[in-house]
């Protein structure tokens, strides 16, 4: 114990706390008719698809931008520089396809994504730190 948190976990609490509504949020617009009926109060019941949409991307390239504080840190190295760089532009691509084509094929892929994406970004820190070993 010593009393104090180094900067790296709370970034790393930062990523998991920025990709939570691009992955909840694009499986919400997919059952968005199942929580209407529960009233659950998820943004697409209460502010509509266009707004969930738009948040999607907005906190697809705020993800981004927070994966990149760790390489900006020296807490990683370039490896993880290129991997998170190649998964948030991904992101970033299927948030703005969902934007504009407004269709569950692309919801669906972002959630799928989603998922992939946090276990690679994770994988990336892992083989970025036994590389530079």
């Amino acid at each position: 114990m010593t009393d104090s948190l180094s900067l790296p976990p709370i970034w790393l609490f930062a990523i998991i706390f920025f990709w939570t509504p691009p992955h909840f949020w694009a499986l919400s617009l997919l059952i968005q008719k199942d929580y209407e009926k529960a009233n659950i109060p998820m943004l697409p019941v209460m502010k509509g698809e266009e707004e969930t949409r738009w948040q999607i991307l907005l906190y697809s390239i705020l993800l981004l931008a927070v994966t990149l504080v760790l390489f900006g840190m020296g807490a990683m190295g370039y490896f993880y520089l290129i991997g998170s760089v190649l998964l948030g532009v991904g992101m970033i691509y299927l948030a703005l396809r969902l934007w504009r084509d407004r269709s569950n094929h692309w919801a669906r892929t972002l959630f799928w994504y989603s998922n992939m994406y946090l276990a690679l970004i994770f994988a990336v820190m892992v083989l970025d730190r036994l590389i530079i070993r």
